[in-house]
Parts: structure tokens; sequence; C-alpha cells
């Protein structure tokens, strides 16, 4: 059946599986970046919230029943913290850069991507016909001559706020290309919000940009929120019609009551503690800095390795040192990296032997 195919990707060192983490394994691999995933108390929070309410699941799509007073709070708690207009819940990020690209980009219209935008929005291009362009990643200059030759009903723009897999931030300039064009922006800030700006709101936060009508905000939560699935913010016009248009929203059951309970009170818990959290942020990116020589404006340091053997060879030389860090190969990358995560729950000691560890490795590598 597929015997051929599995041991090409064995023989190129790009085979992979699920394996189990080990939970002695001090994890500096994960995007738990705020390190919500594991803190009991919170999770003790969201089950009095749900243990409250008359059921625990949705029962069926937001459309036909299953949209729960849950899900509202957490929805208007966001939208206002982040000054949208509007919010709506979804299962995931994948299916959030799904509903987006496949509902809003209509015929008439074009989407220009960035080059290096996660999957889930690429694979969404599929959908959309001849509709849509890639620009060159993080590229200004060339994003602007793109925009020079499109005519078209309605532009939208697609960037993430911070690269999921080199931790690049965005630049500001992409913004004010869209407005000079008119054109939408579609932000993906999965690896951004709980992370970046003053208030750990992402990439609008730390450029103190303010949400106009045709911003779009697409966000996680299994990462800094700590929970499982995803939102969109946007105008009210927009949240609309994508109830009415977005199929991941119309044939999907609405999202677990207890994940939306779980990221309400997480957000409430990141607000309440945003200048704690923030500097223990700072303190793991100064650090970063000081081993590496590498700036990071989130909390990914990605270091590009020469080939699968290397960066497989160094991950299971952290393993036995008690780490685990992540080793990213193709397709996900072009070139593989190491990727690390400087959780803030894990020690400034830990992490520093981690990071010594990880440099004095790719040295010998």
């Amino acid at each position: 059946m597929y015997d051929n195919e599995l041991k090409a990707l064995k023989k190129s060192n790009r085979f992979r599986e699920r394996i189990l983490l080990d939970s002695e394994l001090i994890d500096l691999g994960t995007n738990d970046y705020l390190g919500l995933a594991s803190d009991k108390k919170q999770v003790k929070k969201a089950i009095k919230l749900l243990l409250a309410q008359e059921s625990f699941a949705p029962k069926a799509s937001m459309l036909v029943g299953g949209y729960h007073m849950v899900h509202a709070l957490f929805e208007n708690e966001l939208a206002k913290l982040n000054g949208f207009e509007s919010a709506i819940m979804l299962s995931s990020g994948f299916l959030a850069n799904i509903a987006l690209v496949e509902s809003l980009v209509r015929k008439g219209d074009f989407l220009l991507m960035d080059e290096e935008f996660h999957a889930s929005g690429i694979l969404a291009t599929k959908l959309i016909e001849d509709r849509y362009a890639f620009f060159k990643h993080n590229d200004p200059d060339d994003l602007r001559e793109k925009l020079q030759g499109i005519k078209a009903k309605r532009v939208f723009i697609a960037i993430e706020g911070v690269y999921s897999m080199s931790g690049d931030i965005c630049k500001k300039e992409i913004f004010d290309i869209a407005d000079e064009f008119g054109a939408f922006m579609i932000v993906d800030e999965a690896h951004s919000s709980g992370v970046l700006g003053k208030n750990l709101l992402g990439v609008f936060d730390y450029f103190g940009i303010t949400p106009k009508k045709k911003h779009i905000k697409m966000g996680t939560l299994g990462k800094a929120y700590g929970s499982q699935g995803a939102y969109i913010l946007a105008s009210k016009e927009i949240i609309s019609f994508l109830e009415n248009r977005a199929k991941p929203i119309i044939y999907s059951t609405a999202p677990s009551l207890f994940d939306a309970a779980l990221a309400l009170v997480n957000l409430r818990y990141i607000t309440k503690n945003r200048e704690r959290f923030v500097q223990k942020i700072q303190k793991r990116q100064r650090l970063a800095k000081q081993i590496f020589g590498k700036k990071i404006y989130s909390l990914i340091l990605s270091i590009e390795q020469k080939d699968n053997q290397s960066v497989q060879k160094i991950q299971k030389a952290l393993k036995e040192q008690g780490f685990f860090i992540g080793a990213i190969r193709q397709p996900t990358v072009s070139k593989p990296i190491l990727r690390i995560i400087p959780r803030i729950n894990i020690s400034l000691p830990q992490t520093r032997e981690a990071f010594k560890l990880i440099r004095d490795a790719n040295d010998c590598v």
C-alpha cells in the first residue's frame, strides 16, 4: 500500500511518528509559552465555572443550538480586551484559517499571502481557485509591487504576527501598506497572542495599532492560553458573514465547553498578572541574546541546521541530558531547525543550562 513511500521517508530522515513526551524531560519544545497547560489551579477554576452550567458539552453546531453562554462570555471578553467589535470561537486554528480564506475571498476578490504563512492557510488557497498569490516572506517591497498590479473588488493580505518556525515578527510596514491600498488584513496571531506587547495581546498591542474595520485577527488557545481551540476577532459585519458562509463554523459541532471555560479563566489570569509574565518573558529573551547572540521577539528560538541527521542528533543528545527540544524537518521547514521554546514555568537556571548544552552540541555537529 504505502510501504515504498514510508521507506523513502525513513531514508531521507523525514519519517515521523507520535511519541508520548516523557514527563521526566524538561519541556523546551512545545507551545505552552506561559506554562498554563499544567496549572491545576486554573483547571479547577474552569471546572467550577463549567459545573455551574446546566450542560457540559455543546451538543450541536453553534447555529443549531450549540452556542453556549460560556462561549459568549469568552468571546465578549476577548473582543473587548483586544479592541475588536466581535469574536467567534472555533475548534482549531487550522479550521479558523480555512474558514477565513475560503469564505471571505469571493469571486472578484484577491488574496496576497506571505509565503511562510501556516500550512492551513496555504491549503485553504486551493479552495479559491486562482484568486491568490504569495509575496516574499516579510517583504513589504514585494508586497507593494504585487498590490500595484492587482485589480479586485476586495484585496486581502494574510500574515502571521510571529512566524511559528523562524520566530520572525511581522513588519509594521505591511499594516501601513494595507491601509494605503485599502486592503483587508488577516493576521494569524497564534504565536504572538499572550507573548507580545505590554498587555500580552500580540502584534496589534506590540505596534500600538488600533484595530480597524478591515483588520481581522485569528489566534489559537492551545499555546499561550493553555487550552484548545481558536478564535477570530473582527468587525460585527465580518463575524456575521462568517456565521453565514464559513463551512468550518456552520458544519462543525461547537467548540468544547471545557476548552472555552479554561481559555476564559486563563485569559483573565494573564490579564491580571501581565506585568509579571512580561518580566519573565523578557528575562528569557535576554538569556537567548546572551548565550546565542540572537534577539528573539517572542519565546521562539530557531537555530538552523545543515541536515536532518544533525537536528535529530542534537535533539537526542539533549534528551539524554534531560531536556526536550523540537527537531523540525521538511516539509514543515525548507531547512531543518532546532526549535527551542524557553517556557516561563521552566526556571532560569534550567533554561540557561539547556541553552549552553544546545550551543555546545551545535558547535560540534
